[in-house]
């Protein structure tokens, strides 16, 4: 995957936010003001992305070379994907799409834009491509 692929694929899934808040490099993607995804589009050789901590462990396990702890991130709550390994495009925008949604049913607050956010989500759906 590179750089421009993650950028449309993020910026594809509903209220997706970017910026770039730690420095000029660093592409941050937010739902409802949370990030969910962040990499370097310089050295865009690596995907940090949220995700459930039991699962976080699992993928790492099955793919220790491609998936590890974030490097800049809580390491139980983050990791980071390679991009430039073996693992297809597909599997990294499975990736991007559970952690857009993890944080969009667990760190959005208040409550009432995150019940509009899933509702919106629910009746058009998130894009897998």
């Amino acid at each position: 995957m590179d750089v421009l692929t993650f950028r449309d694929y993020c910026l594809s899934l509903p209220f997706t936010e970017e910026c770039t808040p730690f420095d000029e490099t660093t592409l941050v993607y937010k739902v409802g003001g949370r990030m969910y995804a962040f990499a370097d589009m310089v050295d865009f050789c690596r995907v940090a992305l949220k995700c459930d901590p039991d699962e976080a462990l699992q993928l790492r396990e099955r793919y220790p070379r491609e998936i590890t702890p974030a490097y800049h991130a809580n390491k139980r709550l983050w990791n980071d994907v390679r991009t430039t390994g073996d693992l297809p495009d597909a599997f990294i925008r499975e990736q991007i799409r559970n952690s857009y949604l993890l944080v969009l049913r667990q760190n959005v607050t208040p409550r009432a834009l995150r019940d509009e956010l899933l509702a919106y989500v629910e009746v058009h759906g998130i894009p897998e491509k």
